[in-house]
């Protein structure tokens, strides 16, 4: 008995250390590298390392933006290059790279006909399980959508482009319309596009039928503010029948605004319209106090009752930039919580695992993915458990240093 009993506590510590080894897999793009690098992170008990894994060229000259679709194994990726303006039109590029049962990557399709300058993208489905992807297109001054799969040199489905009668509250950066992300609302049946050039909210309501978007009624932001990127939270039924307290919206609309550095929440309602309705209900500086001169928001995440803002610029932690987070309420209003490193210069993105215990962050200058600790109960941020220098630092005010980080799950 003592035997067995000695075995089996064996098997049970080696299974529990065995458990605590894990390895995940993230891919980062890089401006000045033209690449996407593929990289690992391995975790065994409390130690942490982040090693680079493979590189491929890829993705035009500017890659700024990788989606993930798991379900096909396919990134999309666009290109910065390109740009409308009164002297003339250059387009950008789409590539679609295949990942490999390992994590690798190879290149699959590529067309140079989208408009020039592609910031962001997302993937979204027809009735019948069809796939298409809408673009944003930052200098482009446009929004592109795509039938998937991507063949090479295929057109767009669509492109909408815009224009402003005259420079906004911020000439020198809405000068002319700059959609900066497309996202999706809860229902999978609209596509949203915070412009920072022309200070809207760009709605478009999805034909489930052959995947075309018709244009909404724009939310109109708030002068001067730039908004950038959005995100949706939903209240579960059983938060909105909690005895003893007021509901609150169901559906609220959060926005972080890159020129005025604040972020903006909305009441969402889903009229017979067949479009959206927004109601501001609150604005909140994502700081302890007003943001440092030159400093600016840039991603949005949202985890359960946690909003996170990247805060490029502020310099608040020894040379290095924050993470914010806010907790939400359940009247759908924010309130400041903290702020924490994000492990280096100019968070241009990030992104959160699903287990919700790890943040990798694309801090854009110092050209460095770090891997910071999240607690899932609080919601709180700590230290930096790993870091890598990826191709090489960027310059400020330049296409240069790593764009984009994305877990593969």
């Amino acid at each position: 008995m003592i035997s067995f009993l000695r075995t089996l506590t064996f098997g049970l510590t080696l299974s529990s250390a065995l458990a605590k080894s894990t390895s995940s897999t993230l891919y980062a793009t890089h401006y000045s590298t033209s690449s996407i690098y593929t990289l690992t992170l391995k975790q065994s008990n409390n130690t942490y390392s982040l090693a680079e894994a493979s590189s491929l060229k890829t993705c035009g000259r500017y890659p700024s933006w990788i989606t993930l679709d798991a379900s096909t194994k396919t990134l999309y990726c666009s290109d910065e290059y390109g740009w409308r303006n009164a002297g003339g039109t250059v387009n950008g590029s789409l590539t679609t790279v295949n990942v490999g049962e390992d994590g690798s990557l190879s290149e699959e399709a590529v067309t140079g006909t989208a408009p020039g300058s592609g910031v962001h993208n997302i993937v979204y489905e027809g009735d019948g399980g069809e796939k298409y992807l809408a673009i944003a297109h930052y200098s482009g001054a446009a929004v592109s959508t795509y039938a998937l799969p991507l063949e090479n040199d295929a057109d767009p489905l669509q492109v909408f482009e815009f224009e402003l009668d005259t420079p906004g509250e911020v000439p020198d950066r809405q000068e002319a319309p700059h959609p900066h992300q497309t996202f999706l609302d809860p229902t999978g049946s609209f596509v949203l596009v915070p412009d920072l050039g022309a200070d809207l909210i760009r709605v478009f309501a999805i034909d489930k039928s052959n995947g075309e978007l018709n244009a909404c009624p724009s939310l109109n932001y708030t002068l001067g503010g730039g908004p950038r990127h959005g995100v949706f939270r939903t209240a579960s039924d059983s938060e909105l029948r909690i005895r003893g307290r007021a509901p609150g919206p169901e559906t609220v609309l959060y926005v972080t605004g890159e020129l005025n550095g604040e972020v903006e929440a909305f009441a969402v309602s889903y009229p017979k319209s067949g479009c959206l309705s927004f109601e501001q209900i609150d604005t909140e500086i994502p700081y302890p106090s007003d943001l440092p001169d030159g400093a600016s928001l840039s991603e949005i995440r949202l985890v359960e009752d946690d909003l996170y803002v990247s805060v490029r610029l502020d310099s608040a932690f020894g040379g290095d930039d924050s993470l914010a987070r806010l907790s939400l309420r359940q009247d759908g209003k924010v309130e400041f919580e903290e702020i924490s490193t994000s492990g280096g210069v100019l968070p241009r993105t990030f992104a959160i695992n699903k287990a919700g215990d790890l943040v990798a962050v694309g801090n854009q200058l110092s050209s460095t993915v770090t891997i910071v600790e999240r607690d899932p109960e609080t919601g709180a941020l700590g230290e930096v458990v790993a870091e890598l220098l990826v191709g090489e630092p960027g310059e400020p005010n330049n296409l240069e240093g790593l764009s984009s980080i994305i877990w593969n799950e």
